[in-house]
């Protein structure tokens, strides 16, 4: 590469550079120096503090909750679609993705409106008898956070899975009933080992943004529900200034979401190899 063709490759790429140094690096580099300034008394604080304890607990919870219960709706909404035809898999997978283009906000927001206290689904249950209390009691709750949650990371698990359930070679199920074992004993025997590491990359994956969640919660349930993304929005709001706190959490935030990520990493590497070496 001539001198003057590297001049405009720095030049163009210059921008790019600019934005990822101001917008990731730098903010970044803050998260990780800041707990550190007094050395260490953020998280000294932080360990010793009980709510910290209870947030880590209901993300946790949160994160599996939603992750399996996406998993669970996702891999036969991705086997149904596998099956179906190319002019209707396409308004279907349409319809699927749809929900990945919304904001956290407008999903919360969506939920208020159907199932709130006054929402849609909640008027028409309410003239079958059920309570709109009741209703609006599980909407707040931590059991409609993952439910809001599930809206999109189901779409995500159906996106991740179609391609291996579409390659997936059902003659081998065909053989093996012709061979006597029944439908559940071929699919346990034959296809979940060739699906099981897309199923555990697609939990993790959905379990760390589900764990790492913000602007739905903030919306739906306020501080009702002890997560750490609330936790950490209650050291740097109006009513708190505690910033190397809020560094602290968020970077049990970034060890806890790379690490579920580096698991399903792992497990993609491995699948990888056990197909290179067969």
């Amino acid at each position: 590469m001539t001198k003057k063709k590297w001049l405009w490759v720095s030049l163009l790429a210059f921008p790019g550079f600019a934005t990822l140094l101001a917008f990731f690096v730098l903010p970044l580099g803050t998260v990780l120096v800041e707990p550190f300034l007094d050395r260490g008394d953020a998280f000294v604080r932080l360990i010793g503090d009980p709510l910290f304890w209870r947030g880590l607990k209901g993300s946790l919870t949160l994160a599996v909750t939603a992750g399996a219960a996406s998993v669970l709706c996702g891999v036969p909404v991705a086997f149904s679609l596998a099956r179906m035809p190319e002019r209707l898999k396409a308004p279907v997978m349409f319809c699927i993705s749809l929900p990945l283009t919304f904001s956290g906000l407008i999903v919360a927001y969506g939920f208020i409106l159907s199932f709130g206290r006054a929402g849609f689904v909640t008027q028409l249950l309410a003239r079958l008898g059920v309570p709109p209390e009741w209703v609006a009691e599980i909407t707040y709750s931590p059991v409609g956070l993952a439910m809001a949650y599930c809206y999109y990371l189901i779409p995500r698990v159906v996106l991740l899975l179609l391609p291996v359930v579409s390659n997936f070679d059902r003659t081998l199920l065909t053989a093996a009933n012709s061979l006597g074992a029944g439908r559940a004993r071929a699919w346990f025997d034959i296809a979940l080992p060739e699906l099981f590491p897309t199923i555990v990359f697609s939990f993790f994956l959905v379990a760390a943004i589900a764990f790492s969640a913000y602007g739905t919660a903030l919306a739906l349930v306020g501080t009702q529900v002890n997560i750490l993304p609330l936790l950490l929005y209650s050291r740097i709001s109006d009513t708190g200034s505690d910033f190397p706190q809020a560094a602290a959490i968020s970077l049990v935030l970034m060890f806890v979401c790379a690490a579920m990520m580096g698991i399903a990493e792992l497990v993609a590497v491995r699948r990888e190899r056990f197909k290179g070496n067969a």
